[in-house]
């Protein structure tokens, strides 16, 4: 009975801050801050909406597949317009007609989608120019560009192209009508009996190619892959591994009762599927055993590739634990395997693929130069991300092609005729933001490194399919976006796209954040970040912060693009910050090993260092009384804030955090905590941790959370209440993942308006607000 009513009163919205006005006062907070009234707070959940009607933001552009045009969706005056350009002519207009498009989709989908906002971000163009196909959720449409009659299909989620990997095991099947033909269309192979079957065109040959298959280690067919020359098979058999399933309960459903489902959700140290090639001779119709020596215990394995001249195939071999990453070929006439590129690390090898995606990048790029008699490689081997030129048929290392204390975010184009590449780095400019992004060109031979992109901003290229031109969008978060279009063989400038105007907004009060940086914990490493100004900024007064913290490493976080967005609590008098310290990707490799087994440190002894430094510089600059909030990851370190630096940060918000490695999911956390799992996570966690709780807290979960397991914030409430300690909750019914909406939101305002302005929030029942008319309550 008392554990029940212990988690009764943890979850009372306003429970545990009786006297929470006095605590925030004794804490330091600003007695002389203004009270503040409803309106107020219904300004800072709005303010983003009044903002996004202001200025014309122009997207990333895309290429039109089959046309040397390329498309980008920009915001004007409130309404999204999709825009064409033909890189040739110059010519700019309208991509389509948003009208009709809508009308077309509204009959077929029966929705009411507008033609201003269409749900949509970019779209394909059939190569004949017909048909325009997008994505809508789970659903691939298709448009007719004359008619603007619509069809669609809704995508199999479940399954994703290549039906193998560490998180889905396709089911053993056996259906004789899936076929795969040979390029010579003289053979057919199928499944049957959870083995691989050889069946001749004319029908007259019909055999098993392999007999080792069953039920519990059978053949995928979705790996099923010919060699060019059709004289070779390859293909991936696979022992399943265990199946976890999350449970959920879903209460907020069109019915009375509740609702369950389950997801397959591998979690860390999982026992996972294990995948072995297999290699066909068709012309003697038999099975060649491959040793898996070079991958014996794979995290995973990527698709089988095939040399175009058939000699073999290759494929990239994850080791579990992340610290060997191997490019293995294997050779079709003799089955033998060997390791053409071996990427290792004591930490870490960031395995996902090299995008340029600031807030999710990984390390790996190949390209295959001449069928693979060079390969183009990327490696953080010296300590920065860099290119490097390998031979392909000896594995021998050609020469490194990039070099310097910066790194590559990202490769644009490859010509190997010309032997260059087009490619985007960061830090390379002295006395600049180290993550402003660049692009440049350089030879194979690491010769000829021509800046493309001098302004001292955050830039974006994308080249046409052809190489022949690129776009360049760039902006700060002090300038809004530009659009240029370069012909690539000599940088000339053809056509001023888009320049984007925010007079209305700045006339709306809309003010750009200010970048700061200060040393970190080892004296010299600048670490980097954005303080967002509080409504009607006078410098004379103080100000309390708030930091908004994501520390995963996968990415960097603190914003160097322009953006219209505010910071809601801004309108509230808070300073917001957003701080990228060690352990968070986009710097160099030991600024990224900080993360490693060590996810509580979070970048925490940087950003401490940050505070005080912009302290001593702004007078303004109020740390007395610090909070701090952050959602999935960032509620993990949010927590982590108070347990393991309650010193300096006294109030926090957590949402959808994953507050306990071994109970999320297994590639994140595997990722940078290792494998096997060891004391590193009990000491990472705030479950284990939770007894050390000083500060005021509130935990934000939604019942639906299928990112991060729901569970592992309740586990973390149980253990607070175990260990005396006073909490506050927001359990959102039917929610995902970040709990989005309206209420949670407002609770978010309240609880640093109670807690650090030592004020009593404004009753939301008072009237019935504008607010309230138009959005949902949740």
């Amino acid at each position: 009975m008392f554990k029940i009513g212990a988690l009764a009163l943890a979850l009372s919205i306003q429970g545990a801050s009786g006297s929470a006005t006095a605590r925030a006062l004794a804490n330091g907070s600003n007695d002389a801050h203004p009270s503040l009234a409803l309106s107020d707070l219904e300004r800072a959940l709005t303010i983003n909406n009044r903002y996004r009607g202001l200025v014309n933001v122009p997207e990333r552009p895309f290429w039109l597949t089959g046309a040397n045009a390329f498309a980008y969706r920009r915001t004007s005056h409130g309404e999204q317009q999709f825009m064409r350009v033909d890189a040739a002519t110059g010519l700019k207009r309208a991509a389509f007609d948003q009208a009709r498009l809508a009308a077309g989709l509204n009959e077929a989908s029966h929705k009411s989608y507008q033609a201003g906002d269409l749900p949509f971000e970019r779209f394909e163009l059939t190569e004949d120019g017909r048909r325009l196909d997008f994505l809508i959720e789970q659903v691939r449409w298709s448009c007719d560009v004359a008619s603007y009659a619509c069809t669609s299909t809704k995508l199999d989620v479940e399954a994703p192209e290549f039906q193998l990997s560490h998180y889905y095991t396709p089911p053993a099947e056996n259906i004789p009508d899936q076929r795969s033909v040979s390029p010579d269309g003289k053979w057919i192979v199928y499944i049957k009996n959870y083995n691989v079957f050889l069946r001749s065109k004319d029908g007259l040959q019909d055999v098993a190619l392999s007999r080792d298959g069953s039920e519990g280690n059978y053949y995928v067919f979705s790996t099923l892959n010919w060699s060019p020359d059709s004289r070779h098979l390859a293909a991936y058999r696979v022992r399943p591994g265990y199946k976890r399933e999350v449970p959920y309960l879903d209460s907020s459903t069109d019915r009375l009762q509740r609702e369950h489902s389950t997801l397959v959700y591998p979690k860390p140290g999982d026992v996972l599927p294990l995948p072995q090639p297999v290699l066909f001779e068709i012309a003697s119709q038999r099975q060649v055993a491959i040793d898996d020596a070079l991958f014996s215990n794979p995290f995973e394995l990527s698709p089988l590739r095939w040399w175009a001249d058939g000699r073999g195939f290759t494929f990239e071999y994850n080791q579990r634990g992340h610290q060997l990453y191997r490019l293995v070929e294997v050779d079709a006439a003799t089955a033998r395997a060997r390791s053409i590129i071996d990427e290792t690390s004591k930490t870490f090898v960031d395995y996902q693929p090299l995008v340029m995606d600031q807030e999710g990048t990984g390390k790996i790029f190949r390209y295959d130069v001449d069928d693979g008699k060079e390969i183009i490689w990327a490696s953080e081997r010296d300590g920065h991300e860099h290119l490097y030129l390998f031979d392909g048929r000896t594995g021998a290392l050609k020469n490194q092609i990039t070099s310097g204390e910066w790194v590559v975010r990202g490769v644009n184009h490859v010509d190997p005729v010309k032997r260059q590449i087009w490619f985007e780095a960061s830090g390379m400019n002295p006395g600049e933001d180290p993550y402003f992004v660049h692009a440049y060109r350089i030879g194979f031979d690491g010769e000829g490194l021509t800046e493309l992109t001098p302004e001292p901003a955050n830039h974006h290229v994308e080249f046409s399919p052809d190489g022949r031109y690129y776009v360049d969008i760039w902006s700060r978060i002090d300038l809004p976006p530009r659009m240029t279009l370069y012909r690539a063989i000599d940088n000339a400038k053809l056509m001023q796209v888009e320049t984007a105007d925010t007079s209305e907004l700045v006339a709306a009060g809309w003010q750009p954040p200010l970048s700061f940086h200060a040393k970190g914990r080892d004296g010299k490493t600048d670490i980097w970040g954005v303080i967002h100004l509080p409504a009607n900024f006078d410098p004379k007064k103080k100000y309390p912060v708030v930091e908004n913290i994501y520390a995963g490493p996968q990415g960097s976080f603190a914003p160097k693009s322009f953006s219209r967005r505010t910071e809601p609590l801004t309108q509230l008098g808070f300073v917001v910050v957003q701080i990228d310290g060690m352990g968070t990707n986009n710097r160099s490799r030991a600024f990224h090993d900080v993360a490693w087994k060590n996810l509580k440190d979070a970048g925490f002894p940087d950003r401490i260092l940050w505070h005080k430094a912009a302290a001593a510089r702004y007078p303004w600059y109020d740390i007395s009384n610090v909070g701090i909030f952050g959602w999935s990851a960032g509620g993990q370190s949010a927590v982590g804030a108070l347990l393991f630096h309650p010193e300096f940060y006294k109030v926090a918000v957590a949402n959808s955090g994953c507050y306990d490695n071994r109970i999320d999911k297994i590639w994140w956390n595997e990722q940078w905590m290792g494998w096997p799992v060891g004391i590193e996570y009990s000491q990472s966690s705030a479950i284990d941790n939770a007894y050390r709780l000083r500060g005021k807290l509130m935990i934000v979960v939604g019942e639906m959370d299928h990112n991060v397991d729901p569970s592992s914030s309740l586990q973390l409430a149980d253990r607070l209440i175990k260990a005396g300690k006073d909490f506050d909750m927001v359990y959102v019914p039917g929610a995902d993942h970040g709990a989005p909406g309206i209420y949670t939101e407002r609770k978010l305002l309240d609880f640093f308006v109670r807690n650090i302005l030592g004020q009593t929030p404004p009753d939301w029942h008072a009237k019935r607000t504008e607010l309230q008319k138009s959005k949902s309550s949740r």
